[in-house]
C-alpha cells in the first residue's frame, strides 16, 4: 500500500539506497536529503539531491555516487527509471501503476487528503489583522488578513495546532483622538451645527492634536450616545485632564467599532478565536511582569540613545530612558522601553502582550504585519529571546505589501482621515468575497499588488480565480451527467475507489495524476516556509492540468470522460474527475474559498 504522500513514500527507499551504497551515515546528513518534482517532466517525475549532500562527508565525486543510486534505485517496485543528471541529481520516473493506485487512495480519504502530521501538534499562534479600531476596515487591512488566515487554515492542514488571534489596539493616542470624533458626532447629532474647524478651535485646549476622524462612519456612533445619554454628556468638558464623559464615550466608540470590524471580517469569511485588548493586558500587570522578568535577567538599563542613523531630527533631545539590551540577542540597536517620564513605550506594552501568548501555551508566534513593520522584527524576536530562553519560542513576522485598488485602469486613491476610502466591505459587495481572498494569494505577500476590480470578476482564463472555479465546476458537470447516465450510487466515491484504473495512462491523464500527487508535498512545504500563496498556485496548475485534459478529449475521443462503449475506461476516468474535485475542494478549503456546483 503507497503512502498518500508520495515524496515521503519514495524519499525511504532514497534514504534506504544511501545506506546500502554508503553504510553508517550520520542522520544528520540523512536529514538534509530531499526529493522534489523535477521542473521538466520530461526529466521524470521526482529529482533528490542524495548525492549531492553527502559526496563531501565521504570524500566521493557526487556524479559517481548519484550513478550507483540510481542502479539500486532502478529495482524498487513502482520506479519505473533512474536516472543521474546534471552535478549529482537523480531524476526518478515513477510506475503509472503507482498514480493510478493514488488516485483510490484520494477517493478513500476525501477532502482530508493531504492532511499532515508534520505539525505535531505544536502550538501556535497565528495573530493578524489587528487593525486599529478607528474606522471600518479598508483594503489596506484586508491582504493581512486573508494572509493570516489562510496561513492558519494551511497550519492546521499541516498538523500544527493553531490559534487565530486579533489584538485590539484600545490603549493608544489614536483612541482618544476616536474618542473626541466620537464626541463631536455626538454635538452633532444633539442638533449643534459645529464644524470640525469649530470642534478644533473649541475643544483644543484638551485635545492632544487636532480631530483627526471625520468619516461619517462616526455619525451613528454619535447619534447612538445622544440617544442612550441625552445631554448629560455635555457636562463636564472642562474637567482636566480628562472630561468627565471622555470613558463613557470610548467605551462606546470602542463597542461599536469592533462590531463593524468582526461584521466585515464574518464577510470575508475570516473568524478569529481570541480577541485580546491592549488594554485589558495593561490593566491586568502582565506588561510590568515582563519587563521585571527582563529587569530580573539584567537586561534593562538607563541610557540615552543617539538620534536615528541618516535623519535629521530638529528637536531631538538625547535624554535617559530604561533601554532594553536587544543587541544581546541579534537587534542592531538597544531599545527604549520606558520614556522620560517613566511610562511604558509600545513596544514595552507589546512584550508583554506576546509574552501573554507564550504564558498560554504558545510555541511559535506568527505576527501578519504590513511592510511598514518591517523594523519591528528585530527588536521583538529579541525580546523574545530574552524572555524564553529557558524555554525557546520562536517569533516569526510575515510582511503584506501594500494593496493598490485598480479601476477602469486608475490607481482609486483612499484617505481614511477624510472617510473617502474604500472600505473592505465595498471590495466585498462588488467582486464577492472568493474573488477578494483567492485574489489575494495569487502574488507572494511581500510583493506589491493591483487588485483590478474588472479582471477579478472577468471569465477569461487570464482570472486565476474563474479558471480554478471553472475546473471544479467542469467536473462537477461530468459528474452530474455521469449520474444520469449509470445512477448516483455507481459514481458515489467509496464505489470508484474499487475500479481498475489501468486505463489512465495516457500523457494528459497522467500529468493530472503526477500534480493531485503533489498536493501533501504542497501542504507540508508551504505550511513549514509559512507562504500560503503557494496554494493558490498549486490550484492554478491543478485547473490547467484539467482543462488540458478536457480540451485532449475534443481532439481524441478516447480521452472522452463518458464513452458507451467502454465502460471500464468510463469508470476510471470518473475516479479521475471526482479525485480531481476532491483535491480542489480540499485546497479551497484551506484558502477559505466556496467551490462551485456550475458556473453561469
Amino acid at each position: 500500500m503507497i503512502d498518500h504522500n508520495l515524496y515521503v513514500f519514495f524519499r525511504e527507499y532514497v534514504l534506504e539506497a544511501l545506506r546500502q551504497t554508503v553504510p553508517d551515515l550520520p542522520e544528520v546528513l540523512l536529514e538534509r536529503v530531499e526529493l522534489t518534482p523535477t521542473k521538466d517532466p520530461t526529466h521524470g517525475d521526482m529529482a533528490t539531491n542524495a548525492a549531492l549532500i553527502i559526496a563531501k562527508a565521504v570524500k566521493r565525486r557526487p556524479q559517481e555516487l548519484a550513478q550507483e543510486l540510481a542502479d539500486y534505485l532502478k529495482k524498487i517496485d513502482g520506479i519505473e527509471n533512474a536516472e543521474p543528471a546534471g552535478p549529482g541529481f537523480v531524476n526518478l520516473k515513477i510506475s503509472a501503476s503507482v498514480f493510478q493506485r493514488l488516485i483510490s487512495v484520494i477517493l478513500a480519504t476525501g477532502e482530508a487528503f493531504g492532511a499532515s502530521k508534520i505539525g505535531q501538534g505544536t502550538v501556535v499562534n497565528v495573530e493578524y489583522v489587528s487593525a486599529n479600531p478607528t474606522g471600518p476596515m479598508h483594503v489596506g487591512h484586508c491582504r493581512g488578513a486573508v494572509v493570516g488566515d489562510v496561513l492558519a487554515n494551511l497550519m492546521t492542514k499541516a498538523g500544527f495546532d493553531v490559534t487565530k488571534e486579533y489584538y485590539i489596539n484600545d490603549a493608544g493616542t489614536q483612541v482618544v483622538a476616536l474618542a473626541w470624533a466620537a464626541y463631536w458626532r455626538y454635538l452633532q447629532a444633539l442638533g449643534q451645527d459645529i464644524s470640525a474647524e469649530a470642534f478644533e478651535e473649541k475643544f483644543q485646549p484638551y485635545m492632544a492634536s487636532g480631530l483627526q476622524y471625520q468619516g461619517d462612519y462616526l455619525v451613528p456612533v454619535g447619534e447612538l450616545l445622544a440617544k442612550e445619554h441625552g445631554e448629560t454628556l455635555l457636562e463636564g468638558t472642562d474637567a482636566q485632564p480628562i472630561p468627565a464623559w471622555f470613558d463613557i464615550v470610548r467605551e462606546c466608540v470602542l463597542k461599536e467599532m469592533m462590531a463593524s470590524i468582526r461584521t466585515d471580517l464574518d464577510a470575508l469569511g475570516v473568524h478569529q478565536d481570541v480577541f485580546v485588548s491592549e488594554l485589558s493586558i495593561l490593566n491586568s500587570g502582565k506588561a510590568e511582569s515582563a519587563l521585571k522578568l527582563l529587569q530580573d535577567k539584567g537586561l534593562l538599563y538607563t541610557g540615552v540613545l543617539e538620534p536615528p542613523k541618516g535623519k535629521v531630527i530638529e528637536d531631538w533631545e538625547q535624554r535617559p530612558q530604561t533601554l532594553f539590551k536587544s543587541t544581546e540577542y541579534g537587534d542592531d540597536v538597544d531599545r527604549p522601553l520606558r520614556k522620560s517620564d517613566g511610562t511604558a513605550t509600545y513596544f514595552a506594552n507589546d512584550i508583554g502582550y506576546h509574552y501573554d501568548k507564550v504564558e498560554r501555551g504558545a510555541k511559535i508566534l506568527i505576527d501578519i504585519l504590513g511592510a511598514d513593520h518591517g523594523g519591528y522584527v528585530s527588536r521583538m524576536r529579541a525580546a523574545i529571546k530574552a524572555l524564553t530562553a529557558q524555554d525557546p519560542v520562536d517569533f516569526e513576522v510575515v510582511l503584506c505589501q501594500i494593496v493598490r485598488v485598480v479601476r477602469n485602469g486608475e490607481v482609486v486613491k483612499m484617505s481614511k482621515r477624510a472617510g473617502t476610502f474604500i472600505t473592505l466591505r465595498d471590495l466585498i459587495d462588488e467582486v464577492g468575497k472568493d474573488a477578494v481572498r483567492f485574489t489575494m494569494l495569487t502574488r507572494k505577500s511581500d510583493a506589491q499588488m493591483n487588485f483590478d476590480l474588472e479582471q477579478v470578476i472577468a471569465q477569461t482564463r487570464d482570472n486565476p480565480v474563474f479558471y480554478v472555479q471553472y475546473a471544479h465546476a467542469r467536473c462537477r458537470s461530468v459528474l452530474r451527467s455521469a449520474v444520469q447516465a449509470m445512477g448516483a450510487d455507481a459514481i458515489k466515491p467509496v464505489a470508484l475507489a474499487k475500479q481498475a484504473l489501468t486505463t489512465l495512462k495516457s500523457d494528459a491523464e497522467l500529468a493530472l495524476m503526477r500534480r493531485l500527487g503533489q498536493w501533501p508535498r504542497i501542504v507540508e512545504s508551504a505550511a513549514l516556509v509559512r507562504e500560503p500563496h503557494r496554494i493558490a498556485y498549486y490550484l492554478m496548475e491543478v485547473a490547467a492540468d484539467f482543462h488540458a485534459l478536457w480540451n485532449a478529449g475534443r481532439d481524441d475521443a478516447t480521452l472522452r470522460f463518458i464513452q458507451e462503449e467502454d465502460s471500464s475506461g468510463t469508470m476510471a476516468r470518473l475516479a479521475l474527475v471526482e479525485a480531481t474535485a476532491c483535491v480542489i475542494r480540499s485546497a479551497m478549503k484551506i484558502l477559505g474559498v466556496e467551490p462551485v456546483e456550475e458556473m453561469r
